[in-house]
């Protein structure tokens, strides 16, 4: 007989079931509030996990892909200083060199003397990396169509908007939540 035992899988409650508990422990509680932002708490996970799984069939997680999406969206030629790269992901500069380090060794980046600023460094996108880039955006969009198709077109635009609203709303109120808060060192 073997010592290991075979746990049975943790289920999430449903959404309904956790509110109901919340609402049970904290009697001031908004259903209606706490059931939208549930939902998009349990959606952001769940689209990471996905995602994640996509671009590890390209041999990346999902932190070099954050990389490669930060080099990208900061345009040709495809270049920042870890700093810089730090301060957009939110992350501290030991992460950043230690994610730069991986990357460069499997050929996503290069990571380079600035030529008229020999102090500075500079990371750039290889070819590797845009290929690499450009497939994980392809599966991306399949999986966001994919997603997002029992959406009408009006639906869309009008969840997106409603979305970009509650987004400017924690921008304003939270300006440093973008990046990684030093609170939660």
């Amino acid at each position: 007989m073997s010592d290991t035992t075979e746990q049975p899988e943790l289920q999430e409650p449903g959404l309904d079931e956790q509110i109901a508990a919340y609402q049970r422990e904290f009697r001031d509680l908004d259903p209606q509030v706490e059931q939208i932002v549930s939902a998009l708490g349990r959606l952001n996970r769940r689209m990471n996990v996905a995602y994640g799984r996509q671009v590890a069939t390209l041999g990346i997680s999902n932190a070099e892909w954050e990389v490669l999406k930060t080099l990208v969206v900061a345009g040709a030629p495809y270049r920042l200083g870890p700093g810089e790269l730090a301060k957009r992901l939110g992350l501290t500069p030991a992460a950043m060199t230690h994610r730069i380090d991986r990357m460069a060794g499997d050929g996503l980046v290069t990571r380079d003397r600035d030529e008229n600023n020999r102090v500075r460094v500079i990371v750039e996108l290889t070819d590797e990396g845009r290929a690499k880039w450009l497939e994980a955006m392809r599966m991306a969009s399949t999986f966001e169509e994919d997603l997002l198709q029992d959406l009408s077109g009006d639906e869309r635009g009008a969840l997106g908007e409603i979305l970009i609203r509650l987004l400017r709303r924690v921008e304003h109120e939270q300006p440093d939540a973008g990046g990684r808060l030093l609170d939660l060192d």
